[in-house]
C-alpha cells in the first residue's frame, strides 16, 4: 500500500488575523497529511504532505487553541494519522474518524479514549449521490456510535440533504453537515435545498460547518457572495453552527477511485481572511463567541 508521499508544497506564510479571538476558539475542520502513512488504495486524490507543523503556524496567526482534526477520505478508513495528530495536541484537540461499520466495539472505544466524537461520511468526495444508500449508511453508522454520544458527520449536497431530510429528524445521534451543504453561493439564499437545510437546522436536530466557503463561492480571493449563504445558516439556528479553516485546502478533484489516483494541489487562501468573513457574518461578538467557543464544546465536549 502506498505511504503518504514524500512531496513538500510550499505553504505561505499565515496573515495574522485583524479581529479580537476569543478565548477557547476552535478550528472545528481542518487535516493533516504527514509523510509514512498509509493512503487508501481507493483514494480518489493522492495529497502532497501537509503536515501539522505547517498548520500550527495558522493556528497561532488565527488565535486557534482548539483544532478538530477530520479525517481525510484519501486516508480511508486507517485514521492513524487523524489520531496520531490529536495526540500531539493533547485536550485541546478532537477527532473525526472514518469507520468500516463492522468495526469492533473495542475499536471503537479505543478510538474515543484518543479524542475521536465523530464519524465523517464523505459521501461528495467520492461522488455518491443515492439518497437511499446514503441513509442506510448514515442509519447503520449512528446505530454503532450511539452508545459513545458520538455524531454523524455528512459531506454531501443540498439535493441529497433535502431528500434524506425526514431521515436525519429520527436519528438518535446528532448529524452535522459539512460545508454548507455544498450550497452555490451564485444561485443566492433561495436556491433549492437550503430551505430544507435551515429547517433542519432551526429544529435543533442538526448542525452546520461554515467551512470551506471557496467551495460555495467562485468568486476569489475574497468569496464575498458566499456571505449570503453563511448569514442565512447562522440565521437559521446560531446555537448549531460551528466554523472551520478547512486547511490545508484542498483542490477541487475527480470522483474515481484508485491506488494511482492525481495527485492534487492545496491552494493558497488566506485564512486569516476567511475567520474575518465569519465574524462580520455573525455580526456581533456574542454570536461569534456562540460559534467560535460554546457550539464546539457542546458539539466535541471541550
Amino acid at each position: 500500500m502506498a505511504t503518504q508521499a514524500a512531496s513538500q508544497v510550499s505553504f505561505p506564510d499565515p496573515r495574522p488575523v485583524r479581529m479580537m479571538v476569543p478565548i477557547g476558539a476552535t478550528d472545528c475542520h481542518m487535516h493533516v497529511f504527514e509523510i509514512g502513512y498509509a493512503l487508501s488504495p481507493n483514494r480518489t486524490y493522492t495529497p502532497p504532505a501537509a503536515p501539522l507543523d505547517q498548520y500550527r503556524k495558522v493556528a497561532a496567526a488565527l488565535h486557534l487553541t482548539r483544532a478538530v482534526v477530520v479525517q481525510p477520505s484519501a486516508y480511508g478508513t486507517d485514521n492513524s494519522c487523524t489520531l496520531d495528530a490529536v495526540a500531539a495536541f493533547g485536550p485541546s484537540a478532537r477527532a473525526v474518524v472514518g469507520i468500516d461499520t463492522r468495526i469492533a466495539d473495542d475499536e471503537l472505544d479505543h478510538m474515543h479514549a484518543r479524542g475521536a466524537r465523530g464519524v465523517r461520511i464523505n459521501a461528495a468526495s467520492r461522488g455518491l449521490h443515492d439518497s437511499d444508500e446514503i441513509a442506510d449508511l448514515i442509519a447503520t453508522t449512528a446505530k454503532r456510535i450511539d452508545r459513545l454520544g458520538w455524531h454523524v458527520q455528512v459531506f454531501t449536497d443540498l439535493a441529497v440533504i433535502e431528500r434524506l431530510n425526514r431521515c436525519l429528524r429520527t436519528l438518535s445521534v446528532p448529524i452535522v453537515i459539512d460545508h454548507m451543504g455544498l450550497a452555490q453561493a451564485s444561485e443566492g439564499p433561495a436556491q433549492a435545498g437550503l430551505a430544507s437545510l435551515g429547517d433542519l437546522l432551526a429544529s435543533g436536530r442538526c448542525w452546520v460547518k461554515l467551512s470551506g466557503v471557496y467551495r460555495v463561492s467562485g468568486q476569489e480571493p475574497d468569496f464575498a457572495d458566499g456571505s449570503a449563504i453563511i448569514q442565512t445558516l447562522i440565521d437559521a439556528n446560531p446555537d448549531r453552527v460551528v466554523w472551520g479553516t478547512d486547511w490545508p485546502h484542498t483542490a477541487s478533484h475527480g470522483h474515481a477511485q484508485s491506488a494511482a489516483a492525481p495527485a492534487i494541489a492545496y491552494r493558497p487562501l488566506d485564512t486569516a481572511a476567511l475567520l474575518e468573513q465569519l465574524a462580520a457574518c455573525a455580526g456581533n461578538a456574542s454570536v461569534v463567541d456562540k460559534i467560535l467557543v460554546d457550539n464546539p464544546a457542546q458539539l466535541y465536549g471541550f
